[in-house]
């Protein structure tokens, strides 16, 4: 007797799909389904891209941009890591003086 797969049905643009997620998830995916299929309709009532993979690909930029937006503002990531390095570089030059002293 196999155990019958954990999943949920969803709808994403009229298009039905089956997803594995625990009971635990499940208000988070239904959540996720409807801010992606929000995004998607956006794209398409714009009327500059059509077909559903074009569609999906802008709605998850779109998503992405969003998300990295939110999460690091107008911060400049690379700018963030050359700082982290130079930073780097000098407490490591310092820990060698230090070793000097002693």
């Amino acid at each position: 007797m196999s155990a019958e797969p954990k999943g949920l049905q969803i709808s994403i643009m009229g298009r039905e799909f089956r997803v594995a997620c625990g009971p635990d998830e499940q208000k988070e995916l239904l959540q996720a389904v409807e801010y992606l299929n929000r995004k998607m309709l956006e794209i398409k009532e714009q009327g500059k891209i059509t077909g559903l993979d074009r569609i999906a690909i802008m709605a998850a930029l779109n998503i992405s941009h969003e998300f990295l937006t939110s999460r690091f503002g107008n911060f400049d990531v690379a700018e963030f890591k050359r700082r982290m390095l130079s930073i780097e570089t000098t407490l490591d030059q310092a820990l060698v003086d230090q070793e000097k002293l002693f």
